[in-house]
């Protein structure tokens, strides 16, 4: 596999950091890597290259603005930045890499943008993996952001998310923590129309540790989508079960993606 790193305009002045991770001849579509709201190209650690190479699929991660070297966001955050990172930004890097069929693996924020990417670009997506994904702020998302809160001001959090987010990390984890307390962006949050619209097969994965999410939110997402979808709850796994349990992951999607067709020449 080869793995390089780039910078990419999509337009409007906007830059994103990407890096892709390719194969001499690809046994499926790009595998496309959608972090979390606190996370980076870095921080899938070494799941992504694990994935590719279980699959034969290429792979593409990628900072959204606002992360790592991409150019900065718009603050503070509107209440739909989760709509149309999924809506606009990411398939116009798709298109931008000329890239057309994709699966699409987001985590956390990264998951629900997965969802919305889903439900708008049709049959180019081939089959949908989420982890940790919300629809909706539920308690224990609330919870988790007051805790968060206090270990960024308390623990050395702060400088271990600066090691991938450099000056702007201030700026980033205030973003986060502030829109997602705001009782308007929760009374926004509507994810129905997007989760309808979605076409490709879909597995809805949870660690039932998750601090940041109820078990509810698995299998409403699932009737959100309907028979195509399928939930899992993992045991002995909390918010970041890529990391969690990463060989486990790793096969799981793998058998998925082999049970839908979506790869190539695979017994």
């Amino acid at each position: 596999m080869q793995i390089r790193d780039m910078m990419v305009p999509i337009g409007d002045g906007i830059e994103l950091e990407v890096r892709r991770i390719q194969h001499a001849e690809p046994k499926g579509p790009v595998l496309v890597f959608l972090h979390e709201s606190l996370g980076s190209i870095a921080l899938w650690r070494k799941f992504p290259e694990k994935l590719a190479k279980a699959t034969g699929c290429d792979a593409l991660i990628y900072n959204r603005q606002g992360y790592g070297h991409s150019s900065d966001e718009e603050l503070p955050r509107p209440y739909d930045y989760l709509e149309t990172a999924g809506e606009q930004w990411l398939p116009r890097l798709l298109d931008k890499l000329e890239i057309r069929d994709v699966v699409l693996i987001g985590h956390s924020d990264g998951g629900s943008i997965a969802l919305v990417t889903a439900g708008t670009m049709g049959g180019r997506v081939k089959a949908l993996a989420t982890m940790a994904a919300h629809i909706y702020a539920d308690h224990l998302t609330l919870a988790g952001i007051e805790e968060m809160a206090v270990r960024y001001r308390e623990t050395d959090i702060r400088d271990r998310l600066a090691r991938y987010h450099g000056n702007r990390t201030d700026d980033l984890f205030n973003a986060w923590q502030t829109v997602w307390r705001d009782k308007g962006f929760q009374a926004a949050m509507d994810f129905s129309r997007w989760l309808a619209a979605i076409e490709c097969p879909a597995i809805i994965i949870q660690g039932e540790n998750d601090e940041y999410g109820v078990p509810e939110q698995v299998t409403d997402i699932v009737a959100g989508i309907g028979p195509k979808a399928r939930g899992v709850l993992l045991e002995d796994a909390g918010h970041s079960p890529h990391l969690e349990k990463q060989d486990q992951v790793v096969e799981l999607l793998y058998d998925f993606l082999r049970s839908e067709s979506v790869l190539k020449n695979c017994n």
